[in-house]
């Protein structure tokens, strides 16, 4: 501590040398250590009044403080890249400096041109952008360039129209150079790691392309591939037992990131990804890992967002000529009489809507049994096998999901949640788009899982302009 003679010779905690004048009277003080008491907090109910759920939390002494258990790992992201960046706050110094330049540019238009404010702005930006992802898209960086010069006008760079250039490549370039600068801290961090063998601007780098919040985590702490190895064994186990989906659930959390980083970094085939993580192939498993990795929920996103566009598609679609109306205008038609979902009409419309082809990603079966498909599942890479009945108004059978050849899962009763937990694999086994689906696939993920929907392809910003008027 030292003596600060403005405040009456008072001592207080020294900080910063710089505080010490000379031949000024320190006091070095030993401080006790505090102990922190953790307990379990119970849940509060959401239905309680704030009031209500605050007072049942007893505080048993100032010492003491209560962490809630949390179901997120600290080491994964928590939240998905923003609709709107927030700047993170600068020092204080910093933020009169700009303050301080604003008023200069309202005033007489100047531009502020000062390195030292320069470096202290990028560097909070690459700590706040570092917590959604370490590879921001183009589109991300210029979200963030328009951020900064909306609050900060100031900071405009000459010699480009709107003066966001200069700051889209000081950030682009600032990011690899975080990049290197957290992989020289020696900690574990495996989507940094996976790319540390390529060279400059390689075409292959492993990054997120979809929107992945959590695209390789780190192990979680005091664990190794080792540890996680013989957690998955044992998975293996409790995956045979009855009524222990608690357990599964609870293991398959832990080892999210080991069998993720097996996933990105070897590409296994399905069946092989069947034969180490049988318990993934479940709805409720997928549905989990989706959240993982995205931060989302699959089917509330996903089924909310075809209840909003429903109305507005089937408006859409009357408006569409040409051979896609008329194809768009026979599925009506051929369904009008049948018991189907509308929202599985919809997506089949759809599909024809974005001049794809439904065959691609749907084959329909009418009064056969599951052996007589077998040798379909072997032939097709995605594909979604709708089994009913030639029977008027009879409800489907069966819907099963085919990926790499193999039945991954089925017993769906409509079309709309097996391209839903369609997407959940996509996301959870790291796989691509089929190329002559990637509109529809296009549509799934940013208009009805609003992932990365900044930037869309002009067909689906065409699309989403029609629903949005």
């Amino acid at each position: 501590m030292y003596q600060d003679e403005e405040f009456g010779e008072q001592f207080f905690t020294l900080t910063s040398i710089e505080d010490v004048q000379d031949m000024g009277t320190l006091k070095v003080v030993q401080v006790e250590p505090v102990i922190v008491n953790l307990s379990a907090v119970e849940e509060k109910d959401d239905d309680l009044p704030e009031s209500d759920s605050m007072s049942s939390i007893s505080l048993p002494s100032q010492d003491t403080v209560l962490l809630s258990s949390s179901d997120e790992s600290p080491s994964h992201r928590s939240q998905p890249w923003p609709r709107k960046f927030k700047i993170p706050p600068f020092s204080f110094e910093i933020r009169l400096l700009l303050e301080a330049a604003n008023r200069a540019y309202h005033s007489e238009g100047t531009l502020l041109n000062n390195p030292r404010v320069t470096s202290s702005v990028l560097e909070k930006l690459a700590e706040k952008i570092f917590e959604y992802t370490a590879y921001p898209t183009g589109i991300q960086v210029l979200n963030i360039v328009e951020a900064l010069i909306e609050k900060y006008p100031c900071l405009k760079g000459p010699g480009s129209v709107n003066g966001m250039y200069g700051w889209q490549q000081r950030i682009k370039y600032k990011m690899e150079n975080y990049r290197a600068k957290v992989r020289g801290l020696k900690i574990a961090c495996p989507e940094l790691e996976v790319n540390k063998k390529l060279t400059f601007r390689p075409k292959g780098i492993r990054r997120p392309k979809k929107a992945e919040v959590n695209y390789l985590p780190p192990l979680p702490l005091g664990q190794t591939k080792e540890t996680m190895g013989e957690e998955r064994v044992v998975l293996l186990t409790e995956v045979k037992k009855t009524n222990n989906d608690k357990i599964i659930s609870e293991k398959m959390e832990k080892t999210f990131p080991y069998r993720r980083l097996e996933v990105v970094n070897q590409m296994p085939a399905v069946p092989d990804v069947m034969e180490r993580s049988p318990a993934l192939f479940s709805e409720s498993q997928v549905k989990e890992k989706f959240k993982r990795i995205t931060t989302i929920q699959l089917d509330r996103t996903f089924l909310s967002k075809m209840d909003f566009y429903t109305p507005k598609l089937r408006t859409v679609f009357k408006t569409k000529g040409g051979t896609a109306g008329t194809k768009i205008k026979s599925v009506l038609e051929s369904l009008s009489q049948k018991r189907i979902d509308s929202h599985d009409v919809v997506i089949r419309c759809l599909i024809h809507f974005l001049g794809e082809s439904t065959e691609e990603l749907i084959k329909d079966y009418q009064d056969v049994s599951k052996d007589v498909i077998e040798q379909d599942i072997k032939d097709n890479v995605i594909k979604i096998l709708v089994l009913g009945s030639a029977a008027e108004g009879a409800p489907l059978t069966d819907v099963i999901i085919v990926i790499d050849g193999t039945e991954v899962l089925g017993g769906f009763k409509t079309l709309t949640n097996a391209c839903m937990l369609l997407m959940g694999f996509v996301y959870s086994l790291n796989l691509s788009y089929p190329p002559k689906l990637k509109y529809t696939f296009e549509v799934f993920q940013k208009l009805l899982l609003e992932l990365d929907d900044l930037k869309v392809s002009p067909k689906v910003d065409s699309l989403r302009r029609k629903l949005l008027k």
